[in-house]
């Protein structure tokens, strides 16, 4: 299958919209210390250029889930592969996504979370898809709506390619 990319959005403009994400959590979060939860493997450049931008004490801990495989669209059955570490009961929770479309990862990964009793958890995207999501889910902080489109680079992979791109490109298929 040939496959074209076509940049979306570079890496001075993600910058940008990561320092404001991040200047809201330093101001919500102000005298706490949240665990932030980072979905792998997708989301850790993001949480990378996050942390760096926080002034807010913050444990960091990491959850992998699995729903799409090889392919470009979801298979609808979410396999958690690698759990959390840290005890988040009574903890402020921040859960950390690369992008958020149909809901079905996200909403399943906040239900398990939440199963642990934390005292507050929020959800922070750095890419929203504007559709109609098989899941309702609150995002609490984002960083782009981009289109209906597959998106890679800056940690967003094709089977487990294209994740090294520095911009977010659009794959067309």
């Amino acid at each position: 299958m040939d496959k074209k990319i076509k940049r979306l959005l570079g890496k001075a403009e993600i910058k940008k919209g990561i320092k404001k994400l991040a200047q809201k959590l330093n101001n919500d979060y102000r005298n706490k210390s949240p665990i932030i939860v980072c979905i792998l493997k997708g989301a850790f450049m993001f949480l990378a250029d996050l942390i760096r931008e926080l002034k807010i004490p913050v444990r960091i801990d990491f959850i992998s889930v699995s729903s799409y495989g090889d392919s470009s669209r979801t298979s609808g059955v979410v396999k958690i592969n690698k759990d959390i570490s840290i005890d988040i009961e009574g903890e402020d929770v921040l859960l950390v996504e690369d992008i958020v479309d149909t809901g079905l990862t996200l909403s399943y990964i906040f239900d398990f979370l939440r199963r642990k009793n934390p005292k507050s958890v929020k959800i922070c995207a750095l890419l929203e898809k504007r559709v109609k999501r098989s899941k309702k889910i609150k995002i609490d902080y984002r960083g782009f709506v981009v289109p209906n489109k597959y998106v890679i680079g800056y940690g967003l992979d094709f089977a487990e390619k294209h994740r090294n791109l520095s911009d977010i490109h659009v794959m067309e298929f």
